[in-house]
């Protein structure tokens, strides 16, 4: 299948695994790529700029397609290292990069200057015509129902999508819910040109996280997300566990009052504990609604096959027949 996607990325599919923390290593990106997707490693989850530089060596032993670095810019007390990441990426010989959080605007000149592709992650369709207008080459457009960060609008991808295509003219993926290839059949009858999935790809048996957490997202329902730091204009979708009941209640009691001191404790420096060790209730972590639509821990490869196969059998034979009935 072919899409402007596809012809802008060098990929064989239209699907890309979002970068996600502790979750996005080479074992993972390298498997989506070589199943024909884009793999993406999670710059962030690497501590230094030299440690990015090593997973992105491993994964180009991993696999000779290509792959992306997640690069998230988001407001620090101590600001990560961009330059320093960025300089990993180019020397690596990265050339897709996906970038999330702030604008990254300060950044595209020299990503631009060594030929990189630019493709940043937006939740509304302002944000997404301004990463047009600073010259990224594509977008992820994630709707309410995506896990982490949805933004504070609450457009589900059934109207964010469509207003997408009325706005932008670089291509877009929709990002949030994707599962199959009822997905990406979807998707692409709403203007998109492929899909990009999380929450997903977790559940895959290439994934380098604890069984644990696999285990529970396939025992999951799409009723089981909760959402979490709205209060404080940071809102995340994240699967309920004792860690998340405190949070809420905490954000109940406190109500406006309430600081990011007083939930700290259960998110941040959470992820290494839940996604390594499986330890369940140790904090929040990101999940998509689209948890009701795993069933299964598929290898990578078979994964996409299964959505690809399906999404032909789709617009072939049920769409087709719809118009052959006339």
């Amino acid at each position: 299948m072919q899409t402007r996607i596809t012809e802008l990325l060098g990929i064989e599919h239209p699907i890309i695994q979002g970068g996600m923390h502790y979750v996005g290593f080479a074992e993972l990106a390298s498997a989506v790529s070589n199943a024909g997707g884009l793999g993406i490693i999670t710059g962030l989850t690497q501590r230094t700029p030299e440690a990015l530089a090593k997973e992105i060596a491993r994964c180009r032993a991993m696999t000779d397609q290509p792959f992306g670095v997640n690069l998230t810019f988001l407001p620090a007390v101590t600001t990560s290292d961009y330059p320093g990441y960025i300089r990993s990426i180019i020397e690596g010989g990265v050339k897709i990069v996906e970038t999330a959080g702030n604008n990254p605007k300060q950044y595209l000149p020299v990503l631009k200057e060594n030929g990189i592709k630019v493709i940043h992650k937006c939740t509304s369709v302002r944000h997404a015509f301004k990463a047009q207008q600073i010259g990224c080459d594509a977008v992820s457009v994630d709707g309410f129902e995506c896990a982490g960060h949805p933004g504070e609008d609450d457009i589900p991808n059934f109207i964010l999508l469509p207003r997408a295509a009325d706005e932008l003219s670089i291509p877009f993926v929709a990002s949030g819910g994707m599962a199959d290839g009822r997905s990406l059949v979807a998707a692409l009858a709403m203007g998109a040109d492929g899909i990009n999935m999380g929450t997903r790809f977790v559940a895959t048996k290439e994934a380098p996280v604890h069984e644990n957490v696999k285990q529970a997202i396939v025992a999951a329902t799409e009723l089981d997300t909760r959402l979490i730091l709205r209060p404080l204009r940071n809102t995340e979708r994240v699967l309920r566990n004792e860690a998340v009941d405190r949070i809420i209640g905490k954000e109940k009691s406190l109500g406006d009052r309430i600081r990011f001191e007083d939930i700290v404790h259960d998110v941040a420096s959470v992820y290494p504990k839940i996604m390594l060790e499986g330890q369940m209730d140790a904090g929040a972590w990101s999940c998509g609604l689209v948890a009701g639509l795993i069933h299964d821990i598929p290898t990578c490869q078979e994964l996409i096959d299964r959505i690809m196969t399906q999404a032909e059998d789709i617009i072939r034979r049920r769409l087709e027949g719809f118009l052959s009935r006339g």
